[in-house]
């Protein structure tokens, strides 16, 4: 089963934009990676303190954002049919225009192929 929760940093920049001290950078990018799970496919937990991917391998600027109820934001992206081709992906993030992670989620690691399209959500929950 997928693990994901919103960071340390990425709580820590809601405390203090709620507070007035800062402005909430915008979510730009969605990271992939390779090790979200152990060697045997078991997804390692999310403690909220990662500052990155274990193994990012590609970063894509965010495609879309929905709102399926007030207070989620669904973020998408698509990985094209010769991108990460030959790769088990099992980690996900989602960094802000600063460069910070914000969400993070580790899940069973998915294989792409190099003649399909893959399209990642992430829900960041209120």
């Amino acid at each position: 089963m997928a693990k994901g929760q919103i960071t340390t940093k990425g709580r820590e920049k809601l405390c203090k934009s709620h507070a007035g001290i800062i402005s909430l950078p915008q979510i730009k990018y969605m990271a992939f990676g390779t090790g979200g799970a152990d060697s045997s496919g078991e997804p390692f937990p999310v403690l909220g303190t990662e500052e990155g991917l274990r193994k990012e391998v590609l970063r894509k600027e965010i495609e879309t954002i929905e709102f399926p109820i007030n207070t989620t934001g669904r973020y998408s992206v698509t990985l094209g049919r010769d991108e990460l081709a030959g790769v088990f992906i099992s980690e996900q993030g989602l960094f802000d225009e600063e460069g910070d992670l914000i969400l993070y989620k580790t899940f069973l690691p998915k294989p792409k192929d190099d003649d399909m399209e893959f399209c990642f959500l992430m829900d960041e929950k209120f």
